[in-house]
């Protein structure tokens, strides 16, 4: 747990360990993930925007059939024909629809998210988790860099998120807000891996699908490296674990 023991595992706890993150969402099959046309996606993420606007304005946690229609969203990165700036698209209404419903720095944050936004199977995200068990890992500081709403945390096994303290980081100002009423129990900041304050060593596990691209992060302290975003994310994750923890990310080459 940060204390450079050197051991992948936390060490173990007398008596009843206290069981954490209760009120997190827990995915299951019937939720049918990355289930549905492309039309259907975008009508699945407009519903989960005009929810994540009701329980802000009436301040209030999501129920756990509100948050079944949450965790539905999957973003703009397989559909940026939402975006479309011309006219005679087959498109149109849904472009003005998410139009009316962001404001514009929400647009340009959803429409720059297009680039690095990449969903994750359930079946992925599973067999991460499969292998790190096989690693020894059963619970500990878990941080997610590149969170989305979410999956890696809802998708944890149950016994493991029990026992764990969770950190998720997202960009996206709108996806960060879903993923905290998906997710109360956890820390989820909405910012950029670069911009977060977390102590070097101080986690157990991070895991991730992370963005990639031609393109770099601006972060004072690693700038002189001169990565790409999938590298820098790497090179940032790695100060965060601590010795003999584990960093378990998804990229391309």
């Amino acid at each position: 747990m940060g204390d450079d023991s050197g051991e992948v595992y936390s060490p173990p706890t007398r008596g009843e360990p206290e069981r954490l993150n209760t009120r997190n969402y827990r995915i299951t099959a019937e939720d049918r993930l990355g289930d549905g046309s492309l039309k259907q996606k975008c009508r699945d993420n407009f519903a989960a925007i005009e929810l994540v606007r009701k329980l802000e304005t009436e301040d209030r946690s999501a129920t756990e059939e509100e948050k079944r229609a949450l965790v539905k969203y999957v973003g703009w990165g397989g559909i940026p024909q939402v975006f479309a700036w011309h006219e005679g698209t087959d498109w149109q209404a849904e472009r003005d629809k998410l139009s009316a419903l962001l404001t514009a720095e929400e647009y340009e944050a959803a429409r720059a998210s297009t680039l690095n936004a990449h969903y994750t199977s359930a079946t992925v995200i599973t067999g991460i988790y499969e292998g790190v068990q096989r690693l020894g890992f059963t619970h500990g500081r878990v941080l997610e860099p590149a969170a989305g709403i979410g999956h890696f945390l809802g998708l944890m096994p149950e016994e493991t998120s029990a026992r764990s303290r969770l950190t998720g980081i997202e960009l996206d100002p709108l996806t960060a807000s879903i993923a905290r009423r998906l997710y109360p129990d956890a820390d989820i900041r909405a910012q950029g891996f670069e911009a977060a304050a977390l102590v070097n060593g101080s986690f157990d596990l991070a895991v991730s699908n992370v963005p990639f691209g031609d393109y770099k992060a601006f972060d004072p302290q690693l700038n002189d490296r001169n990565f790409l975003i999938h590298d820098y994310f790497f090179a940032k994750g790695i100060e965060k674990v601590r010795p003999g923890g584990l960093m378990v990310f998804i990229t391309s080459k």
